[in-house]
């Protein structure tokens, strides 16, 4: 049984309906190398008609930390209101202590921001050896262009034997920069969980976020906002579209990004058939299929 597909092919032709967007980044506002103009452009469009842009990424990194990223990839401050990360959301369940007051840090140094706060001081947690950890907290890998979670295998196997929980800080499985697709902490999470090890997450599909980011919309706006109110905008089938969809938001599929082989997309156009085939294996209908932000 296929899903019916509802193609777009801007996102103006549905906005109107919207206050606020809930708009990932990875793949849909940018490529990790550079933002995509066109999609820019829409934000920005959709900002100046009275509407609130909240990005909403899975992100370790805490938004302070995203803002200056995003300039450096040529995405302007007047295409956004506000961030919501997966970072921001972990955070404060890592500062509080739920893993301990010593942890085990899963991934690359350019994460180190995740352990201090806005002001960057640091929070009362220390990094430090698997052996003398009390939980892990994951970010990544500590090599994203050259390792695959097997090569966690043993780390993992030693922390689960252990008794070790992992506070995953991003649930994402795979992102692509440019051309090539890399491995995030969600990888490693499901790995450990495979391996009967207890993983947290604070990201995209799971609550935390969502209740962060209707938080800071409904800040920005001064007003509440209706569930109706808001579109959730990404690629990621099993985050952005669940997580939306499991939150009684609508969303639009960007099909462009990391399902583009599966759904046939090729120059910004999706293949009806192929898009409904994958949607029905997916078990998930979003509100709108478009090929790329625009």
């Amino acid at each position: 049984m296929t899903v019916p597909v509802t193609v777009i092919e801007s996102l103006d032709e549905i906005s109107g309906r919207y206050d606020v967007l809930y708009c990932d980044l990875w793949g849909c506002l940018h490529d990790g190398r550079k933002a995509f103009p066109a999609a820019v452009q829409a934000l920005i469009r959709f900002r100046e008609s009275g509407g609130t842009v909240v990005l909403l990424t899975n992100s370790p990194r805490p938004s302070g930390e995203i803002t200056h990223q995003l300039g450096a990839l040529q995405a302007p401050p007047e295409c956004y209101d506000v961030i919501a990360s997966s970072g921001d959301a972990a955070q404060s369940a890592m500062a509080d202590g739920r893993f301990g007051r010593k942890v085990f840090h899963l991934g690359p140094e350019r994460d180190l921001p995740f352990f201090a706060d806005e002001t960057g001081t640091p929070f009362d947690v220390e990094r430090v050896d698997l052996d003398a950890a009390e939980g892990i907290v994951c970010t990544g890998l500590f090599d994203d262009r050259s390792e695959t979670p097997e090569d966690y295998r043993l780390t993992l196997m030693r922390a689960k034997q252990r008794g070790l929980k992992m506070l995953c800080a991003n649930p994402d499985i795979q992102v692509d920069i440019g051309d090539q697709r890399i491995y995030c902490a969600g990888a490693l999470a499901r790995l450990y969980e495979e391996m009967g090890g207890d993983a947290f997450y604070f990201g995209k599909p799971h609550p935390p976020i969502y209740d962060l980011a209707r938080r800071r919309a409904e800040s920005v706006r001064g007003e509440s906002v209706a569930d109706a109110a808001i579109l959730c905008i990404g690629d990621g089938i099993a985050t952005d579209i669940q997580g939306g969809m499991s939150e009684g938001l609508d969303t639009l599929f960007v099909t462009g990004g990391l399902a583009a082989e599966e759904t046939g997309t090729v120059d910004g156009t999706p293949d009806p058939e192929l898009t409904a085939a994958y949607l029905a294996g997916a078990m998930l209908s979003p509100t709108a299929v478009i090929g790329r932000l625009r």
